[in-house]
């Protein structure tokens, strides 16, 4: 990368060019917030410490004292009008293989092992870390949770669903990872005005850190490619506001690079990777890990005959969210991720693993783009990463949920209790962006029998959030 430093300049050339530098970046405001700072900071200490219980945390001394004097570099350049002095930054090494990073509210940063195999020099990944900071300092995780008004959106709430969100974990036969009905993930997931603000403050904070803002520009054209050849980990969260590479840019040429850091540790730290074992995918540690906050409890004991539904029909939901009728003889089990309803002897441990033969499911998604098909195609390619036998079980297509446009999947997966299960995946939009969806999953000996239940429980949900 060129070097954009001045040279040559006397003093007051040097001035002049800082001041037109100032001058002529995008301002970047922080978005409405209903939160304190200090919230911030509750919510993304007790959400760091799940995310240390469920995370492989990278112990190696010299990594971790490398990433933090990375972060603080990058703190000690942000602006001071939004740097709060609540603010508790930590700067911790992961060890997964994905492209991935992220920060949560009041300061506590993730950085994932992929990222640094990825980047080719360390302002790509500083690059990623102002990025991720300038999310914190402008507070999108708490402007996401007061944008969307959602009464399953308080404090209580958030920080114990935040973990657990991003980790995934075993939903069942069905769907393995992906479901985040707890809805911590809108401290995490981003829109793309959102995107655009960190991508630009990113770049200032860059430039002021010593680090060409255009080597954010390339780390983002290598997610990019990762992401098309089937790892949307990064983008689900973080959406391309589309010109990223271009606005970047123009941002770059208006700004001045301070003084360069010695980034000659960069390649040792990177041998110090190339030298571990391999790291594992978050799929993979999704199916190694029990979702945080769920009691798994059997309902019945799988393998035992399932009776069939009842006749009679209760009403569950969840405030502020929808509502829905199912069989008056099938159970809620509880859960932080998703809810799921099911007849007896139809959820439980079965050959060393907890399965859902039988019943169904509500729960919300991350959207990847406004664009319904897109959006659910790119969640279940997420799914299938985490379980290879799910595979399409007919033609997909359009319809009504509860008066909304909503996109049908048919899907097949091999039976816990042999052969195959039918699974069928609604999806719809949810005012704030993400995906509401509701599956069914039965043996496919007995879906034709199974299918007016089915449908009854899908003419009978009915939302009620706020629009």
């Amino acid at each position: 990368m060129a070097d954009r430093r001045c040279l040559a300049l006397g003093t007051f050339g040097v001035i002049l060019l800082a001041g037109s530098a100032i001058v002529a970046q995008t301002p970047v405001k922080p978005p409405k917030n209903n939160f304190k700072p200090q919230q911030d900071v509750e919510l993304g200490v007790q959400a760091a410490a799940e995310v240390r219980k469920e995370y492989p945390i990278i112990k190696d001394e010299a990594i971790a004292a490398y990433l933090t004097a990375l972060g603080d570099r990058l703190v000690a350049a942000a602006p001071a009008e939004l740097n709060r002095p609540e603010f508790k930054y930590s700067f911790t090494p992961v060890n997964l293989k994905d492209i991935n990073a992220f920060a949560l509210p009041g300061g506590p940063m993730f950085v994932q092992r992929g990222m640094f195999e990825a980047a080719e020099g360390e302002g790509e990944v500083a690059g990623v870390m102002a990025h991720e900071l300038s999310h914190v300092l402008l507070r999108h995780g708490t402007a996401n949770a007061s944008k969307a008004q959602n009464p399953w959106l308080q404090l209580g709430q958030l920080a114990g669903a935040i973990g657990g969100a991003m980790v995934g974990g075993q939903a069942g036969a069905a769907i393995a990872q992906g479901s985040e009905f707890g809805l911590g993930t809108l401290l995490l997931k981003y829109s793309r005005e959102y995107e655009k603000q960190a991508d630009l403050l990113g770049a200032q904070i860059m430039a002021r850190a010593g680090y060409d803002p255009r080597d954010l520009a390339h780390m983002f054209e290598t997610i990019g490619k990762e992401s098309k050849g089937g790892n949307p980990q990064w983008l689900s969260s973080h959406p391309d506001p589309g010109n990223r590479t271009a606005y970047i840019t123009k941002e770059a040429s208006a700004l001045t690079v301070g003084e360069r850091p010695d980034a000659a540790q960069f390649t040792s730290i990177k041998t110090k990777f190339a030298g571990m074992p391999p790291a594992m995918t978050s799929a993979e540690m999704a199916r190694r890990s029990e979702p945080a906050g769920e009691t798994l409890k059997a309902v019945g004991t799988p393998g035992k005959p399932v009776p069939p539904p009842s006749a009679q029909y209760r009403e569950l939901g969840a405030k502020g969210i929808f509502q829905a009728s199912v069989p008056a003889n099938w159970t809620q089990v509880p859960s932080s991720n998703a809810v799921k309803v099911v007849p007896e002897n139809a959820y439980g441990e079965f050959n060393g693993e907890m399965v859902v033969t039988h019943g169904v499911e509500f729960g919300i998604a991350r959207a990847s783009s406004r664009d319904l098909e897109e959006a659910t195609s790119t969640w279940l390619k997420a799914i299938a990463q985490g379980n290879p036998s799910l595979h399409l079980a007919g033609q997909q297509q359009y319809g009504k949920l509860s008066q909304r446009t909503t996109f049908l999947t048919p899907l097949t997966n091999p039976s816990p209790l042999g052969g195959a299960e039918r699974i069928n995946v609604y999806t719809t939009f949810l005012a704030d962006g993400n995906l509401f969806y509701f599956l069914t999953v039965v043996p496919e000996a007995e879906a034709e029998a199974y299918h007016p239940t089915f449908v009854k429980i899908a003419q009978s949900i009915r939302f009620n959030e706020a629009r």
